[in-house]
This record gives C-alpha cells, sequence and structure tokens, in this order.
C-alpha cells in the first residue's frame, strides 16, 4: 500500500510510519504529483482542497487529530471513503492538565490577584473550598471524559453533558436539551470538549451565558466554532470590572491564528494560548495510525467517523 503523509514535520512523520510499517510505501505530499495520485491512503491534518482534489484513489483516511472538522468542511472531501480519526492518543492527559490549570485558576482566585499585582495591592481574598466549586464538561467523549474523572477526583464536583445519556464514575451526567438546562445553572466553571457539529456550533450563546450563574467562568480547549464570541464579549464585559461572565480561558478559536484586531487579544479577563492545550504525542499517534492503516488494507473493522454526525 501507498500511503501519502501530509502534516507539520511530514518528513519525521514519513520516517517514523515507515519503520512502523515496513510493508508499505510511505511518501509526503512533497513527492511528485504522479506518486501522490496513486497514494491508497492519506495520513493527514488539515489537507487543502488542492491535495484532496489530486487523490482519486484513496481507500481510507486517517486523520491526524481528534477534531475533524477542517477534513469534513473541506470542499473536495471524497464521498464514501472512510475516515479514522485519532482517539485520544495521548492527548487527553494534557488536555486534562490544561484543564485543572484554568480550574484552579479561578477557584484560587489567581485572575483577581493578578489584577491586584497591577494596582500594587496586598489583599487576601477569602478561599472558596474545591467541594464549593462545581465544574461542568460539555462532551464525554474519551477526552471529556478523562478530563471529567480527573477533575473528581481532584474533589470538585463534577457534572457532565453529553447528547446522548452516559455513566461516569464520580460524574454527575447530564444529556440533551433538557439536561443542558439542569447543567449550566449549577455551576462555576464550564468547560467546552464538544465537537464541530451543526448542533454544537455556537451552543455557548448569549442564551447559555446568561443561563450560567454570575461569576461563572468559561475554559475552551476544544473547538472555537463552539462559542458565540459576540455573546462572549458582551458576557464579560468591558475593562476590569468583572461582567456577568468573570473570565475565560480560550485555547481554539473560529479563525486560527487568533487575528491581531480580535478583542480577545486585549481583554483583561482573558486568557488567550495558541491551541496548545493537546499536543499529539508522536509515538502514540503513529501507534494508532499504522493499527489503522493495517486493518484497513486488510479490509477488517475500523471505527470511522460518522460524516454527518460530524465525529
Amino acid at each position: 500500500m501507498r500511503v501519502l503523509v501530509h502534516t507539520d514535520a511530514a518528513e519525521a512523520w514519513r520516517k517514523a510510519l515507515a519503520e512502523r510499517l515496513p510493508e508499505a510505501e510511505i511518501i509526503t505530499s512533497a513527492a511528485p504529483a504522479a506518486a501522490r495520485h496513486r497514494a491508497d491512503y492519506l495520513a493527514a491534518w488539515k489537507p487543502s482542497a488542492e491535495l484532496l482534489g489530486e487523490l482519486t484513489q484513496l481507500k481510507g483516511i486517517v486523520n491526524l487529530g481528534a477534531g475533524v472538522d477542517a477534513l469534513l468542511n473541506n470542499p473536495a472531501l471524497p464521498r464514501g471513503v472512510p475516515i479514522v480519526k485519532l482517539r485520544d492518543a495521548g492527548m487527553a492527559g494534557p488536555i486534562a492538565d490544561y484543564v485543572r490549570y484554568g480550574v484552579m485558576h479561578f477557584q484560587r482566585d489567581f485572575d483577581r490577584y493578578r489584577r491586584q499585582q497591577s494596582r500594587a495591592e496586598w489583599c487576601e481574598l477569602p478561599a472558596t473550598d474545591k467541594a464549593e466549586w462545581r465544574v461542568g464538561v460539555l462532551g464525554l467523549g474519551a477526552i471529556g471524559a478523562r478530563v471529567a474523572q480527573t477533575l473528581a477526583d481532584d474533589g470538585f464536583p463534577v457534572h457532565g453533558w453529553s447528547r446522548s445519556p452516559k455513566t461516569l464514575p464520580g460524574v454527575a451526567c447530564h444529556h440533551g436539551d433538557d439536561g443542558l438546562r439542569e447543567l449550566l445553572p449549577r455551576v462555576k466553571s464550564l468547560v467546552l470538549l464538544l465537537p464541530d457539529t451543526p448542533a454544537t456550533r455556537q451552543i455557548i450563546d448569549a442564551e447559555s451565558l446568561g443561563a450560567l450563574p454570575e461569576g461563572a467562568s468559561l475554559i475552551n480547549p476544544g473547538r472555537g466554532s463552539l462559542i458565540d464570541e459576540a455573546a462572549l464579549l458582551e458576557a464579560l464585559g468591558d475593562g476590569e470590572a468583572e461582567g456577568r461572565l468573570r473570565g475565560a480561558l480560550l485555547d481554539a478559536f473560529p479563525e486560527e491564528p487568533l487575528p491581531a484586531s480580535s478583542p480577545l487579544w486585549s481583554h483583561p479577563r482573558v486568557l488567550v494560548t495558541p491551541h496548545m492545550a493537546g499536543p499529539t504525542p508522536l509515538g502514540e499517534a503513529l501507534d494508532q495510525v499504522a493499527e489503522a492503516l493495517r486493518a484497513m488494507e486488510a479490509g477488517e473493522p475500523v471505527e470511522t467517523i460518522d460524516p454527518d454526525a460530524g465525529y
């Protein structure tokens, strides 16, 4: 089989994948067009429409990440070709750490102490116990479930939400529209780990933000499309004074890199990070990719995404 690799550091991926799949010919998108055209499989992160349009013989695609929105929204994506995505592949641990930092940033008042420092103000604030700081996690897939259970193990009361019913030890699980309405008013930090689908785009809008309790915080290591940015800015308010929403830690945005003109960069109660919450460890990811490619080539069943559902 011939596998075409397209991602940052594609040559490093090519070499490492060739070690795991010695029976395959592994090339990168830098190869001549004649070689690219004959690829059986594509292992890629955010391939261009031009590249996808060249690949007329594909038997399968491996998406080199957990988020498939960029791939599914590509107008040149071939119909009927099975798509496999990375499922965790070592990303859940770093994302859980990112979320833990975000929750504690607000629970321990580090945001307020940072503003006090800018005013040379020495004032210890009343501490809030973890047991009083309810956290909501929207999205209970492999990564969301790991995050929810990590927070629960840390001593936070955790409420999880998904479209369909889920059960997780130590986590109060909600589902469906009614479940979301039940969850939002209860939580002091809301964590977004949903996929990008038509049903989840701008799920955090003015109504959702208005349902959160006064002084809640938002943490988004998931998808930028989940948030209505205008509604978020309105909830945050202007300047140093806290609005209805106390603050936000944001790692994903509808347009990336985040444009320099975005008001989020300079908002005093927003922390911006450059989509770094869940780096993909190369070794674990390569093992998953090799396993998926071998299974597809052998005609064995593999867990593929549902393009209509978006995950």
